[in-house]
């Protein structure tokens, strides 16, 4: 094929695309046209004009180039893709947007060609950092990774975290396109048509820039070339387009975002598309059949703590991803500059290959978790509990790619102490608690932090780990076993009067109200509720029926906390629970200080549980 002959194949592509693109969505009655008209020579030229690589009937192909479309809403520009490669018919595009089809609004997983689940602006080019980083550092790999960006969505501060980010870890291997179109949903876009405005601060950054016009098939395609020359550097092609490109009526038009063609209004504009050949298809290069190396699981090291010892379960977490990587070569980690607080620097000295220092940016943080875990890696993302918050709608979004996602939270609750409210996480039980099928454990002692650590790795899905900055005494032997959504019963007796649940720090707070209480002749029913989610409802209600009732006392806020997740655990049942939680504002001071502030230390269980027995007697 010469290269005139390409062109006009291209054009030809570009044409029927946008006829797809066009009756999908005016079929559909819902989506966005004008934002995938806009992008349709770009991603054409990049699909079919020689530079992507592709094994199209293998989508996990480990050397695929991969393709994420940040720019979320113009999905039926991606799903008009993959149809002109063949693996979408007509009649598979009419049902876009239908209950029970696989083309959803915004890319999910339900589409076999999707890489990670999108459509919450400003997160692709951080998914899109974590492939990256696999192909250079872990598999090795010489594939690409590129990224469709709308311009709107580059106001979103999580795109600059990428961007410094991409440049440290020089990743010549992630190619931006960002689709300067000019107008958002409301009217025009920060910078409007002002590519230099683009190009001067993402350049800053330390990427190649290319400018380009992103309807010209020759300047698309030179600029694609271009870019897979670029050396220890990530590319930006920043194309200036328009949108609605095609139609007259919808040729820089504000007004048109998110809004579809009506019949009449189709039937005037597909005439302007020009000839349509409806039977063209493209080509997808194929890629080298390359694997990244593999290695093999080794036996884990046994643990060696000491009964009574004092171990911080931050520090317990580092010592068990440095401890169990040997089993599971796939694990990595990333943390936010604070390693050597949540001890994930254990893990780092040891296996530094293996770890990303991701510095105070924490959406990017979990973007490029998410990215990574797309790979088949299982990535351990760590910060302070508080800080989490920060990234909640990257851990939001994250559950529909369904991923093999670990987090863990250090410095929870007010038992931190003197830093005050700033860095304790009071809202993360809830905050994780509420992501379809997470599992969600809080560890109290070492051991269990270490067990814990190991049942995340076996589970596929998204776990959260809450740390303590205190180190708190070993109370379990090495060989007790932590199965996800159980508990341990710690103390217990024929004639208990209440049961009192604690986890992490509130645990030796119930064990110390369970010695003091003791020696006065009453004695209380204790437990270790690790597994916050799933709950162990069975255990806590044979505890109910064989007590007065339950006393839940939790470092954390009473909402979506731990008891919230006791109540909705047994709520069939006629259980009666009192639940102590952090109800007053936070500020600085001692662990002692502050745990009596909130009312959930040991002095706090005793009073509770007098009153229930004066009340019973």
């Amino acid at each position: 094929m010469t290269e005139a002959q390409k062109l006009e194949h291209l054009q030809k592509l570009a044409t029927l695309m946008r006829y797809s693109i066009l009756t999908m969505t005016t079929q559909a009655g819902s989506g966005h046209p004008t934002s995938s008209l806009s992008a349709t020579e770009l991603m054409a030229g990049l699909m079919f004009g020689g530079i992507f690589r592709y094994d199209l009937d293998n989508p996990k192909h480990p050397n695929n180039d991969r393709l994420i479309f940040s720019k979320g809403h113009a999905t039926p520009l991606f799903y008009t893709l993959w149809a002109m490669a063949g693996q979408l018919t007509a009649a598979d595009l009419m049902t876009y947007r239908h209950f029970g089809s696989p083309l959803e609004g915004h890319p999910t997983m339900s589409f076999r060609y999707t890489e990670a689940a999108t459509g919450s602006l400003g997160q692709g080019l951080s998914i899109g950092l974590g492939l990256a980083l696999n192909a250079k550092y872990l598999d090795k790999l010489p594939y690409t990774t590129y990224v469709l960006l709308g311009d709107s969505e580059m106001a979103e501060g999580s795109q600059w975290e990428t961007l410094q980010l991409a440049a440290h870890y020089k990743l010549d291997n992630l190619v931006g396109i960002l689709d300067v179109n000019r107008l958002g949903q409301r009217g025009e876009t920060l910078y409007g048509h002002d590519l230099m405005a683009y190009e001067n601060r993402i350049a800053a950054f330390g990427w190649e820039t290319i400018l380009v016009d992103g309807h010209s098939f020759p300047e698309v395609l030179a600029a694609f070339d271009r870019a897979m020359t670029v050396t220890d550097k990530p590319v930006m092609i920043i194309a200036k387009t328009i949108k609605g490109k095609g139609v007259s009526f919808l040729e820089d038009k504000n007004g048109w975002h998110g809004k579809t063609l009506s019949p009449a209004e189709l039937e005037k504009a597909l005439p302007e598309l020009g000839p349509v050949d409806k039977s063209v298809r493209g080509v997808v290069s194929r890629p080298e059949d390359l694997k990244p190396v593999g290695v093999k699981p080794k036996p884990a090291g046994k643990l060696s703590y000491k009964p009574g010892d004092s171990v911080a379960t931050r520090k317990a977490y580092g010592n068990a991803l440095k401890r169990l990587y040997p089993q599971f070569p796939h694990l990595v980690s990333l943390d936010a500059e604070v390693s050597n607080s949540t001890y994930a620097e254990i893990f780092e000295d040891a296996y530094p290959k293996q770890f990303f220092e991701m510095f105070i940016a924490e959406q990017n943080m979990v973007g490029a978790g998410l990215g990574l875990a797309t790979r088949g890696k299982i990535p351990f993302v760590s910060t302070f509990a508080a800080f989490f918050s920060r990234a909640f709608d990257q851990i939001r979004m994250s559950q529909y790619s369904e991923p093999n996602l670990k987090f863990c939270g250090s410095h929870a609750g007010v038992s931190i102490g003197e830093d005050g409210p700033s860095q304790m996480g009071l809202e993360d039980l809830a905050m994780f608690r509420a992501i379809l099928d997470s599992v969600v454990l809080y560890p109290a002692d070492a051991v269990s932090t270490e067990r814990l650590v190991e049942e995340a790795l076996k589970h596929h899905g998204i776990v959260y780990i809450r740390t303590t900055r205190l180190g708190t005494p070993i109370i379990y032997g090495p060989e007790e076993k932590f199965p996800l959504g159980g508990c341990k019963v710690v103390r217990q007796s024929a004639n208990d009067l209440v049961t009192v649940i604690g986890a992490g720090v509130t645990l030796f707070e119930a064990l110390a109200a369970y010695a003091e209480l003791q020696q006065e002749g009453i004695n209380i029913r204790v437990i270790d509720l690790y597994s916050v989610k799933p709950v162990d409802a069975a255990t806590l209600l044979t505890a109910a029926k064989a007590t007065q009732g339950l006393i839940t006392v939790e470092d954390h806020y009473p909402a979506g906390g731990i008891g919230e997740a006791v109540m909705a655990a047994l709520a069939p049942n006629p259980v009666r629970l009192y639940a102590l939680a952090v109800t007053k504002k936070p500020k600085t001071g001692k662990p002692a200080e502050l745990l009596d502030l909130e009312e959930i230390s040991r002095s706090a269980i005793i009073r509770l549980v007098k009153q229930i027995s004066q009340r019973r007697s």
